[in-house]
């Protein structure tokens, strides 16, 4: 993309701050950012308080390190699941992760994970019960967290949307460029 992809504009926020803003729930105690390649930048633009940032040192080894890093700083903090949203997957509102925790504190005992759809096909962001997280510590890489869905099929709850932003993945500057229009 050319910059950072948490400080790209989106609705006069960057995508970051629209994704902090949009998961701000009553049943959502704890935010985590996992910042790796310009992570210093980021932080210091959005001013964003020290015990919400993760780093994760191993960005490079791609978007399942991130989740991993996110899960480690979880581990000991009192939660029930954790909500994976990537930052280059922004076009999400309020009111569906308002609909996605719902249905977790509904269902999660039973359906442990809770994900959008739209049309049929899945999206983000995803809602993982605590007692995935040693699974998502050791998915393969080159898999992702996508193999505790896939190795889950029963523990599912998939709710469908009308947002067709949860498939949209803006991490090139034409996806970017459609969004906006």
């Amino acid at each position: 993309m050319g910059s950072a992809k948490a400080l790209l504009a989106y609705h006069d926020k960057t995508f970051l701050e629209h994704l902090l803003e949009v998961t701000r729930h009553a049943k959502i105690s704890t935010q985590r950012v996992v910042l790796g390649a310009g992570a210093e930048m980021i932080r210091d633009h959005l001013h964003l308080p020290p015990e919400t940032i993760v780093i994760n040192d191993n960005w490079e080894q791609g978007q399942l390190s991130s989740i991993q890093a996110g899960i480690r700083s979880l581990q000991t903090v009192d939660s029930e699941g954790a909500m994976i949203c990537p930052v280059d997957h922004p076009l999400i509102s309020a009111d569906l992760v308002g609909i996605l925790v719902d249905a977790f504190a509904r269902d999660g005992a039973k359906k442990g994970i809770v994900l959008p759809t739209y049309k049929g096909k899945r999206g983000h962001p995803v809602i993982f019960a605590r007692r995935f997280y040693e699974a998502l510590l050791a998915a393969p890489a080159e898999k992702g967290a996508r193999a505790v869905v896939w190795e889950n099929p029963a523990e599912i709850n998939e709710i469908e949307t009308s947002e067709e932003g949860i498939l949209l993945n803006l991490n090139d500057p034409d996806a970017y460029r459609k969004a906006l229009l």
